[in-house]
């Protein structure tokens, strides 16, 4: 089925720059974040998902042990190339979530994960809701870095310089996880919109990364990615001094960045 592209916003054509490095330095998904959406939406064998900006396959392969059908579906040239070697087993296709390319009623459900808030959200969930059948599910996933932590909160420092207008997740900069205030909210409270309220819960999450794997981290940020070289090659130069002095003193070669992830569902009504 084809459907007409629609563009991206400027920040988000940054991942595919970065693609080998989003796969390197961004967090996998906890197991009790992907069995709750599992049990939500009734995930398992015989079912098919959507996955929405699957990106390099990181919350792909954390629905495999489900035995669910995925299919992928990704805009970014680069995020596809890393995804088809990562995942090879599973099908991605170019497209975005205000035009699927996929047929009416295909998916039980569909997935989106560290993604939604680059969407236009009043065009994707009518799509999405096209692509669902009666009765499924959608559920969104994000890990938001918790800032409590004195390095994650020097590193969001740095990001907030640059950040501009760049769409945020629902629990960006150490705000709680709830989708109240967040812009998209409002289209899961219409009465008459094609999705319920939606649910949520919250899992602890991290990861442990070298001094590479943080500066990777940074870079891997889209409103980083697409800075001119000069100013990238600046931020890798702060970055790497705050390795060189991290909160709390001491000499490390190794560093545990703790995250919060949110798990949110709805149900096609």
């Amino acid at each position: 089925m084809t459907r007409p592209p629609t563009r991206l916003h400027p920040a988000a054509t940054g991942f595919g720059r970065v693609a080998e490095a989003y796969e390197r330095a961004r967090p996998g998904y906890p197991a009790a974040a992907v069995r709750c959406l599992a049990r939500a939406l009734a995930l398992g064998p015989r079912r098919t998902v959507v996955e929405l900006a699957c990106g390099t396959g990181k919350f792909t392969r954390a629905l495999a042990p489900l035995g669910c059908a995925v299919v992928g579906v990704e805009p970014s040239p680069g995020m596809r190339a890393v995804f088809e070697r990562t995942v090879p087993r599973v099908a991605v296709i170019a497209g975005t979530a205000e035009a699927i390319p996929l047929p009416t009623a295909i998916a039980d459900a569909v997935v989106v994960a560290a993604a939604f808030h680059w969407f236009r959200p009043g065009e994707a969930l009518r799509e999405i809701a096209r692509v669902v059948r009666p009765g499924g599910g959608l559920g969104l996933v994000w890990n938001t870095r918790d800032d409590s932590d004195g390095l994650s909160r020097r590193i969001s420092e740095i990001l907030r310089r640059y950040r501009g207008a760049t769409p945020r997740n629902p629990g960006a900069e150490g705000t709680r996880g709830s989708p109240r205030g967040a812009v998209w909210d409002r289209w899961f409270r219409r009465p008459d919109g094609p999705f319920s309220p939606l649910r949520y819960r919250a899992f602890r999450h991290s990861q442990r990364l070298d001094r590479t794997g943080v500066v990777e981290r940074v870079l891997s940020v889209s409103f980083i990615a697409v800075l001119p070289a000069s100013e990238r090659h600046r931020i890798v130069r702060e970055v790497r001094g705050l390795l060189d002095r991290p909160p709390g003193g001491g000499s490390r070669r190794s560093f545990v960045l703790p995250y919060r992830t949110d798990v949110y569902w709805a149900r096609h009504r």
